[in-house]
């Protein structure tokens, strides 16, 4: 794997602590906005952080959409693939185990989350999903693919994007491959909400290999 892949921005900390987490920020942000949820997460985990290589008025994102709430689906599968290809270099030179990311993904970095799941299994071990809505609105090919993967979709019940609608279509979407999904809701709406880390810390020990 060429190091032309790993040309995107990025933070990588090295930690002696299981799984490796995963970083993917929000529409703004950039590859030090979550780096803080170590702490609250998993605080001796390995952490890469990428930062989203389009760019949305100035603002860092991880694909196009055509308007809030509508993604450019062609644009989204192209960057999935760059991802996954980034993913596995940094494998390679962080001496990560292939596959073995547990990816936190708020909003943006969500979607992107849940398109890595659907459109490349292999890449990650689970996702915790903050702000979450469906990637894509014809279902990738259904099949075993996420067998046993543990999800966690943590979605405000007063989210005015990542609605209820949203919440459960995209729960169907992964368990109709397979996915071990689970639902954390709070009183609140497109943010995350400081209460729901303790329980999102749970779900990450939980679903830690021994």
């Amino acid at each position: 794997m060429s190091d032309d892949a790993l040309q995107r921005p990025h933070v990588w900390e090295p930690g002696s602590g299981s799984p490796p987490l995963l970083l993917l920020h929000g529409t703004g942000g950039d590859e030090h906005d979550l780096l803080v949820l170590r702490e609250h997460l998993a605080p001796d985990a390995p952490v890469l952080s990428p930062r989203g290589t389009v760019s949305e008025h100035g603002m860092a994102r991880f694909f196009r959409r055509v308007r809030e709430g509508v993604f450019d689906e062609d644009d989204l599968r192209h960057q999935t693939d760059e991802l996954a290809a980034f993913l596995t270099a940094a494998e390679q030179k962080y001496g990560v185990a292939a596959g073995s990311w547990m990816a936190v993904g708020f909003s943006n970095g969500a979607n992107m989350a849940s398109a890595l799941l659907l459109r490349h299994p292999e890449a990650l071990a689970g996702a915790v999903l903050l702000a979450a809505m469906v990637p894509f609105q014809d279902d990738e090919p259904q099949d075993h693919a996420l067998a046993g993967k543990p999800v966690l979709i943590v979605n405000g019940n007063r989210d005015p994007m990542a609605t209820p609608e949203q919440t459960s279509r995209l729960t169907e979407q992964l368990r109709r491959r397979d996915a071990q999904v689970e639902l954390l809701s709070f009183d609140g709406g497109h943010t995350i909400h400081g209460d729901q880390l303790p329980a999102i810390k749970e779900f990450i020990e939980t679903h830690t290999p021994n």
